[in-house]
């Protein structure tokens, strides 16, 4: 096995993104995968799970594979104990200002396609007029008025054009809004409005807290921008084949994609797993 300075686990804590990282384009986790994250645990590291999905999305994945431990879910929102099925942080999105956002957007891009993640662990998933979902394949979303979307606390929203691209669409949320509401870009027609400051890392940073772990004992595992904050809170950084150019720009390794077992094949080397 690999050692870290003076000897010990190379890395006491193995953050791995969910979508386009540890799940195949077919939404599963290959047994090659999950063979190099038991040997990483067995060596004496933790295994977490970093997601941009809400947890009530990510529920059904994690017990799909088995996982029962500390995850992160909703862009750093919320802090999930999946053994537990239980939420332990949950932020939410300040709705008028979310509002005062989608006004702001909408008068530099024009009309907007809308969806909003409600909080908690039973929240919907509410789509706007036109708006397309292209997260997952089984996700439960429910049709919704516009005027009806911020009706409820909300976690995030989902914001889509029918012209611009998704970088297009984030820069420019960025330029209309971004003193009032954080952006990311975190899949293909997916460009979130988040509360400000909020990122993949401040939601690591508080479950490694948790587990007792530090950033410097951190391997992170992601395909997105989204995933840049928790790369840079992170150690090291390794960016999946075919990731947005964004994060391969800042990753220390870029590994094979998603359905070519990347992070067993980093794991296997850094834990020396036979």
């Amino acid at each position: 096995m690999s050692t870290a300075p003076g000897g010990g686990l190379p890395y006491r804590l193995v953050a791995t993104d969910l979508d386009g990282t540890l799940l195949t384009s077919a939404e599963k986790v290959s047994a090659r995968t999950l063979d190099a994250l038991a040997g990483a645990v067995d060596a004496g590291a933790r295994h977490i799970i970093v997601t941009g999905r809400s947890a009530a999305w990510a529920r059904p994945v994690f017990d799909g594979i088995g996982y029962t431990g500390i995850a992160v879910c909703g862009q750093g929102a919320q802090v999930y104990d999946a053994g537990a099925h239980r939420l332990l942080t949950s932020l939410t999105l300040d709705r008028q200002v979310a509002a005062r956002a989608l006004a702001a957007i909408e008068e530099l891009t024009g009309p907007l396609a809308v969806a909003a993640n409600q909080d908690g662990l039973d929240g919907q998933v509410l789509a706007g007029p036109g708006f397309r979902l292209r997260i997952g394949t089984e996700l439960p979303v429910a049709d919704a008025a516009r005027g009806d979307l911020l009706t409820e606390p909300v976690a995030k929203l989902y914001i889509q054009h029918p012209e611009l691209s998704d970088d297009a669409l984030a820069a420019a949320a960025v330029q209309a809004a971004g003193g009032l509401v954080g952006v990311v870009m975190a899949g293909p027609g997916v460009v979130e409005l988040l509360p400000p400051g909020l990122s993949k890392a401040t939601g690591l940073a508080v479950a490694a807290m948790r587990l007792g772990v530090k950033r410097t004992e951190t391997i992170a595992f992601g395909d997105m921008p989204n995933d840049i904050p928790m790369f840079a809170w992170a150690s090291y950084g390794v960016a999946m084949a075919g990731a947005h150019e964004e994060l391969r720009a800042v990753a220390d390794e870029v590994t094979a994609g998603n359905d070519e077992d990347g992070v067993a094949v980093v794991l296997e080397r850094v834990f020396d797993l036979a």
